[in-house]
């Protein structure tokens, strides 16, 4: 078979990798270069491997509580049964994971594990060392890539994904294929603060839903809760808590515990929302401290993070350091079966783009880049065999035929732009489909976006593109927040405001 892969984070490569061991003829199609997005950027581990207390239906248990019962269990049962599988893998192919001094691999613990059981590169260089051990490896073989190639769309024979059509310097292009594999990410940048990188704009997602396949969980969105609250946006791993750092409000007090028992490792969107509030209420960013870790564990803990806030001015072994949220993943999207499948014959996706159901309405810390290895070979596994028809999804999902009325068509031929920026919109999303949402807040975001065309005639660039595919996800985003009138998860509404009762 000829396979297009589209993407180069650890669910795209995975899937290549084991698409062509497996024999098939693989191209990987990538926005900028081999190995660049979320995955490189990735600060915390893989979890999935256990020890003598630990167990994979435990770490099963912990990943079900987190998606606040909207996990879909026979989708976490694969993600804990494959993970030492998959873990072994990415050692076999050269990625160091920190050892003992007696050799033994060195387990973390992160927010609602209740267990150490996250394997990291480098402290807190997991995702780098991962990218270049699976750039390595492709680069191994004679896998086709193509570079600084922007998604266009999924191209359909009869209804089934037949190739792709890629816009490389202003020019369109077609690569067919016998199927498609989507692991192109998330879509950070619908939010004025974000972890992501530039090119998570959605364009996956976009792409499948104007090939007409069933997207569900957009409402879903993590925010991490720990983001260098000055400078461009920067990480601070959650691992950090896990190793016993603190938040701090004004006062010097742990506010997270008057929202949660397990305080600072209460699951992120419960942290992410205490930090919110705390800092609203006291007119400045929380801190977090980090001072009862000794700055040479610090430095050799967490290396990154220890070189980028000392560059900006913090000794954090010294002194709290001011963090705020941002957006960080994406729950929902492209919905697929257990091996990756969309309900589009051909279309697979996996990754952050695919809505797979383990996350369900909050993810687990370090299941991401576990879900990219587990889904990315059994996606691979898959090529060539009978699509199920028809595809089990969600009631939640939708598909474009299935779009809320008054959402404009990706074309877009009415409605104005005097003003829409991509600016505008991230604002809009942050203020009002962000960590805290209301009725009246959404149905204001929706009037607007509704207001604003989907794209300009004739778009021609990649950042017009780019704005297109984020409006149509905005609009759908909103949509489905506004649907889901009850607080669960990551998506938090809230309380409508009691009518004011005059009296005579």
């Amino acid at each position: 078979m000829n396979v297009v892969v589209v993407g180069s984070g650890i669910a795209g490569l995975t899937a290549a990798l084991h698409a062509y061991e497996a024999g098939h003829a693989v191209t990987v199609v990538t926005k900028g270069a081999l190995g660049d997005g979320c995955t490189s950027l990735a600060q915390g581990g893989v979890a999935g491997m256990y020890g003598a207390a630990d167990s994979a239906a435990q770490h099963a248990a912990d990943t079900l509580v987190a998606g606040a019962g909207l996990s879909d269990p026979a989708a976490v049962d694969v993600l804990v049964q494959d993970a030492a599988a998959r873990i072994a893998e990415l050692i076999a192919r050269g990625v160091a994971f920190d050892r003992s001094p007696e050799g033994d691999l060195m387990l973390g613990r992160e927010a609602a594990h209740a267990h150490a059981r996250i394997v990291h590169a480098g402290g807190d260089a997991t995702g780098r060392a991962i990218a270049e051990a699976l750039v390595a490896a492709v680069r191994r073989t004679d896998i086709t890539v193509v570079e600084g190639a922007f998604l266009s769309d999924v191209l359909l024979d009869d209804r089934v994904a037949r190739g792709i059509r890629t816009l490389v310097d202003d020019a369109e292009s077609d690569l067919s294929a016998d199927a498609v594999i989507l692991a192109t990410g998330g879509a950070g940048h619908l939010y004025a603060h974000t972890t992501n990188p530039e090119g998570a704009t959605g364009d996956g997602i976009a792409a499948a839903l104007r090939a007409g396949a069933a997207v569900a969980d957009l409402e879903f969105v993590q925010f991490h809760p720990t983001i260098l609250a000055e400078g461009p946006a920067f990480l601070v791993s959650e691992a950090v808590r896990g190793e016993g750092a603190t938040l701090l409000d004004a006062d010097g007090r742990r506010f997270v515990f008057d929202s949660h028992p397990d305080g600072e490792l209460a699951p992120r969107d419960v942290v992410s929302r205490a930090i919110a509030r705390q800092a609203a209420a006291q007119g400045s960013a929380v801190r977090l401290d980090a001072t009862m870790l000794a700055a040479a564990t610090l430095a050799s803990r967490f290396p990154t993070i220890d070189r980028v806030t000392r560059a900006r001015g913090f000794d954090w072994s010294s002194q709290p350091i001011p963090v705020t949220p941002a957006a960080h993943y994406l729950m929902g999207g492209v919905v697929t079966d257990l091996d990756g499948r969309s309900t589009v014959p051909g279309l697979f996706a996996v990754g952050e783009v695919a809505r797979t159901g383990v996350h369900g309405a909050n993810r687990l810390a370090s299941n991401s880049l576990l879900e990219g290895a587990v889904f990315g070979a059994r996606a691979a596994a898959a090529l060539g065999s009978a699509w199920p028809q028809p595809m089990p999804h969600s009631p939640a999902s939708r598909t474009r035929d299935d779009a809320v009325d008054g959402e404009r068509p990706i074309d877009g031929s009415d409605g104005s732009r005097d003003d829409f920026s991509r600016a505008a919109l991230q604002r809009l999303m942050w203020d009002d489909v962000g960590l805290l949402r209301s009725d009246e807040g959404l149905r204001r975001a929706l009037d607007t976006l509704r207001t604003w065309s989907a794209a300009p005639r004739g778009a021609r660039t990649v950042a017009e593109r780019e704005d297109a595919n984020l409006l149509m996800l905005a609009t759908a985003t909103a949509s489905a927040a506004l649907a889901r009138t009850d607080s669960v998860g990551a998506h938090f509404r809230e309380p409508l405001r009691s009518p004011v009762l005059e009296t005579v």
